[in-house]
């Protein structure tokens, strides 16, 4: 194993490493953890793998808290599933959870101490109108009411302006599709519909497919550009890549031939190449060159190397590669070209740019 990693990708590729921490060791892997935003989710995988006996004392504190505060936020979690539920009922609108609410609720064992700041839910759009009035009834407002920028996400954007119920605050992202209207990619999301499954012990819930998670995991990591939380967005491909690849036949074919079906060919080849190369994540041999077009070849290969192995580190200054706040400005850039064409891209740029600070 490679020793040059930081220390909390080393501890992701293979827990056992604590068990030669010094106290200093310990500190910096907390630090770098916080930054990352997955300090529960390392309190719990030390408790998994029976590792925590090499913790000091004064590490087990923060590691505790760490637990006790994800323990909290998912029950919170659960209750607000159970409103959005109540306020969709007899609707004929399905609750299709997305991403960190998807995998908690589905209880998959690498998504334990997973924390995130909204729930996502996919809406077919011919029931948008439906969906909204009925969260709207229960309290969930819309949180931007710029007619600008209620324009921006209903005409262009795959989500509705975000939610926020108006006495707890929780923040809903009600999706229609897995990308922008205006994105080069255009997935089919009537095929994502097509194949939702139910949760095992609730069957008013619904997730996306197993394959079709992992493509929206992809798919939302690589099109995004925020990487504060990149390195928990690969952790979950991570994860999602592991699972489903143990429980599902032929499982690399299949999802190879899907992410060709949907035009989701770029953003999987992203996941498999960074998930590998960072975390280790162990895919066949010949797997990532039997993806299909669209795959970036020769020097702009180089480059998207050079900026997604800097940009998807531990949030941290410990992490950081030279150049690494340059790489997370690019892909910030680059993720603005792939949301809309520049005709588009430019007024909105400008129109945002000239809005008074208290409206952004």
């Amino acid at each position: 194993m490679p020793h040059n990693a930081p220390m909390l990708v080393q501890f992701f590729r293979n827990p056992e490493t604590v068990s030669v921490f010094k106290r200093g060791d310990w500190d910096l892997l907390l630090r770098q953890a916080q930054g990352a935003d997955v300090l529960p989710r390392l309190s719990f995988l030390l408790r998994e793998k029976d590792l925590l006996g090499s913790a000091p004392e004064q590490v087990m504190v923060h590691l505790d808290s760490a637990r006790n505060l994800s323990e909290g936020y998912e029950r919170s979690v659960k209750w607000e599933v159970n409103r959005i539920c109540h306020a969709l009922r007899g609707r004929d609108v399905p609750v299709i959870l997305l991403k960190g609410a998807a995998y908690m609720l589905a209880e998959m064992p690498f998504a334990r101490g997973r924390v995130f700041s909204d729930i996502d839910l996919l809406v077919e759009r011919q029931k948008l109108d439906t969906a909204e009035r009925a969260l709207f009834l229960n309290g969930w407002l819309s949180s931007h009411l710029d007619e600008y920028d209620q324009r921006y996400y209903r005409q262009w954007m795959h989500e509705l302006p975000p939610l926020k119920h108006m006495k707890r605050r929780s923040v809903l992202d009600v999706h229609h599709t897995i990308l922008p209207l205006t994105a080069s990619l255009k997935p089919d999301s009537s095929k994502l519909f097509a194949d939702i499954v139910p949760l095992q012990d609730n069957p008013y819930i619904f997730t996306l497919s197993p394959i079709d998670m992992v493509l929206h995991s992809a798919t939302h990591l690589f099109h995004e550009g925020e990487f504060e939380h990149g390195f928990r967005g690969l952790l979950d491909l991570d994860g999602l890549l592991r699972q489903f690849s143990a429980e599902i036949d032929d499982f690399w074919t299949v999802l190879i031939g899907r992410a060709a079906e949907l035009d989701l060919n770029k953003p999987l080849y992203y996941a498999l190449r960074y998930s590998h190369k960072i975390l280790l994540t162990p895919i066949p041999s010949g797997s990532i060159e039997k993806i299909g077009d669209g795959v970036p070849k020769g020097l702009t290969a180089k480059l998207m190397d050079a900026l997604f192995m800097r940009a998807l580190q531990p949030y941290h200054y410990s992490c950081d590669k030279f150049g690494a706040s340059l790489a997370r400005w690019l892909l910030f850039v680059r993720s603005h070209y792939l949301r809309m064409p520049f005709y588009l891209l430019i007024p909105h740029l400008l129109k945002k740019a000239m809005k008074p600070k208290k409206q952004l």
